[in-house]
């Protein structure tokens, strides 16, 4: 089924079924072209496999079980190093395969740019889609230092795929004026808190198509030092773990976790918290399909 997306294997995501029963699979994306402050995402997707294995397949929280979730994980995305438009291409074409096959990407990264892709091949299945965005900043910019596709541009990039008014963004608390302008005008923004507001538009996305981007950074980077660009200030663990469950009450039709840069983090508290961030959405998102 997967057949034309040119990947490495790994060691897969803690509980990784068979892909041919698979309703979503994860992707790692190992895209480090643009990063502006601290390099090294692209280790991003190795690292949180990794420490998955620590965790337990079951989640308190939601009473389920990774291994009782349809879920595959397909390895890493061969990107050509060094070149960010080829590395968007393959990326929106392994996006493209996998949402015409029906089922649901989980894009781990990576820099923040891969969810550009991904975005502009889900709205040509959902030409009614809704970004959810989970970000420390607010990455509105049209450029960055002269270069249009930049992860310092990726929400910017995002929202002229979308309808009008159909990015979310939250825990944003910091940006250059001219973005904060520009959201005010294009986007729906909610600085600095994310549980709260997110809760507050729920009855507004019911029914819609939703893809769920969260940038690590959003986390105080008490919780997540291990990130290209740490902004002091954020939310604790517990307030995105329970955003992420809220994706019980949306239809996902993707997602993805990047920023994740574990160099700058020897204790792997940041791949830790990132891999239990994903062992929850997914079982979020699954669950809200098999009801």
């Amino acid at each position: 089924m997967f057949s034309k997306i040119e990947r490495i294997q790994k060691t897969p995501f803690l509980g990784a079924g068979v892909e041919d029963r698979a309703e979503l699979v994860l992707l790692g994306v190992p895209m480090d072209h643009t990063t502006s402050f601290r390099p090294g995402t692209r280790f991003g997707p190795e690292a949180v496999r990794g420490v998955s294995e620590s965790l337990e397949e079951y989640s308190y929280y939601q009473d389920a079980d990774l291994r009782e979730m349809n879920f595959a994980d397909l390895g890493d995305l061969l990107l050509p190093p060094g070149n960010v438009s080829r590395a968007l291409a393959v990326t929106e074409e392994a996006a493209r395969v996998i949402f015409r096959a029906g089922k649901i990407p989980f894009f781990l990264g990576g820099e923040h740019l891969l969810s550009y892709a991904a975005v502009r091949a889900a709205t040509e299945v959902f030409p009614d889609l809704v970004v959810i965005c989970l970000d420390a900043h607010t990455d509105l910019r049209p450029a960055y230092l002269g270069e249009e596709f930049s992860h310092a541009s990726a929400c910017y990039l995002m929202n002229r795929c979308l309808p009008p008014g159909a990015l979310y963004q939250f825990g944003v608390r910091s940006g250059p004026r001219e973005d904060f302008l520009y959201a005010r005008e294009h986007t729906r923004l909610f600085p600095e808190r994310v549980l709260e507001p997110l809760r507050r538009v729920l009855p507004d996305l019911q029914g819609k198509p939703v893809y769920f981007t969260l940038d690590i950074d959003v986390l105080d980077p008490a919780f997540a030092p291990g990130t290209g660009a740490p902004e002091p200030g954020g939310p604790a663990f517990e307030e995105i773990l329970s955003s992420v469950l809220l994706l019980s009450g949306l239809r996902v039709v993707g997602l993805d976790l990047v920023e994740v840069a574990p160099a700058y983090d020897p204790s792997g508290i940041t791949s830790l918290a990132a891999a239990k961030l994903v062992r929850e959405a997914i079982i979020s998102v699954l669950k809200a399909r098999q009801h």
